[in-house]
């Protein structure tokens, strides 16, 4: 009977230790984006060096859109076939990723 007791006991006390509350802490997570502004140009403005990379890189693509930052870095909208998508280049044609 002193072992049932004991063991009782024993059971009851470790679930104590498990309804103990944990501190609560808040965490604030601030998300920041940077968006660089980019201006509409027209298509014929894009450096030949942008155009030749586009070229060699996809040679199905159609420039659609393109725009500037005051980076110097451009944003190009770009169709191949139905799908269209944006790809970002520095005025020497080298590739951004973004």
């Amino acid at each position: 009977m002193k072992n049932l007791f004991l063991s009782a006991a024993i059971v009851l006390g470790g679930l104590t230790s498990f309804a103990s509350t944990s501190p609560i802490s808040n965490t604030i997570v601030k998300t920041i984006s940077v968006q660089d502004d980019y201006t509409e140009i027209k298509v014929v403005e894009v450096p030949v060096a942008i155009t030749d990379a586009l070229k060699k890189a996809y040679p199905d693509a159609i420039l659609t859109k393109a725009f500037k930052n005051t980076k110097n870095e451009y944003k190009l909208e770009v169709a191949v076939g139905e799908k269209i998508g944006s790809l970002y280049a520095n005025a020497d044609g080298s590739w951004i990723k973004k």
